[in-house]
């Protein structure tokens, strides 16, 4: 079992340190899946006890220069590793001016990724920073508990406000309620609302547009047959939603989330060769 990889461009090191950043303010730990061509950063929290899930997917050749991996075996030719997310952020932030991060697997006294940032130097000779990010191997008995979860059968699908927006409104409503309630129809109408005794706060937006799904057999999705009017709702809890907005740096391109009422709500980022799933399941 080898992994070895390289980041050379510093737009690429830029742009995979805010991935990072992102993963590390919605995970204290995770699990990483290595395979040949993609790294997968994946939390799992038991959506039954009320965790939110994240897959959170990458394509090694738009990062790294150098990429060279061998799984546990010929026909399973991936490795998992668990790990604390922060560790890796702080590790590369020492790496903002780089000429290069080298990052592999390695087990001296334990199994760790060993990350060595090569800074600048004003003489001939290159300093390096070594980081030692302790990490935990994934038996492949266990690897079925890490499989991308299925897309819901959701009762809408939506594209997202501006984030920026969207996180300013849901720090504001923080303040006055635990929990938040996300609507949407298929006229591209969403409205955030907050309930209490005391107040009650409803924010609108409208021409918001409806990705078109299409199912396994290439029909429409079952969404498509509701009465574009009628609202789908859940009720989740907004520190979850906040820390979404203010934790991710990764810039889509695209937003959009999908609401199975009253059971969840499924958020998913994209940016060109990132793809960023995030579940947050409906409060009882």
């Amino acid at each position: 079992m080898r992994f070895r990889a390289k980041i050379v461009d510093l737009a690429c090191l830029n742009h995979f340190s805010r991935v990072i950043n992102t993963i590390a303010k919605l995970a204290k730990t995770c699990t990483l899946r290595l395979t040949v061509g993609k790294l997968y950063f994946i939390l799992s929290d038991k959506v039954a006890n009320g965790g939110v899930t994240m897959w959170c997917e990458l394509c090694q050749g738009n990062f790294f220069d150098e990429f060279q991996m061998e799984g546990v075996a010929a026909e399973h030719n991936e490795i998992y590793l668990e790990l604390v997310p922060d560790n890796l952020s702080r590790a590369l932030k020492t790496a903002q001016s780089a000429k290069a991060v080298k990052i592999k697997l390695t087990n001296k006294h334990c199994p760790c990724l060993r990350v060595a940032v090569e800074l600048p130097s004003l003489s001939s000779s290159s300093r390096i920073v070594t980081h030692d990010i302790p990490v935990g191997i994934i038996p492949r008995k266990l690897w079925n508990d890490f499989r991308e979860p299925s897309v819901p059968d959701f009762d809408v699908s939506i594209y997202l406000p501006a984030l920026k927006t969207m996180k300013n409104i849901v720090e504001r409503m923080k303040n006055l309620s635990n929990s938040i309630v996300i609507e949407a129809n298929l006229s591209g109408e969403m409205n955030l609302k907050i309930e209490t005794d005391l107040v009650s706060v409803t924010t609108h937006f409208k021409d918001l547009g409806n990705p078109v799904w299409a199912s396994e057999d290439g029909y429409q999705s079952s969404a498509q047959d509701r009465d574009l009017e009628s609202m789908a709702e859940a009720r989740i809890d907004i520190k979850k939603l906040q820390q979404l907005l203010a934790g991710q740096q990764v810039n889509p391109t695209k937003a959009l989330c999908n609401i199975v009422s009253k059971r969840i709500v499924h958020f998913i980022l994209l940016h060109e060769d990132v793809s960023l799933q995030y579940y947050i399941p409906a409060l009882a």
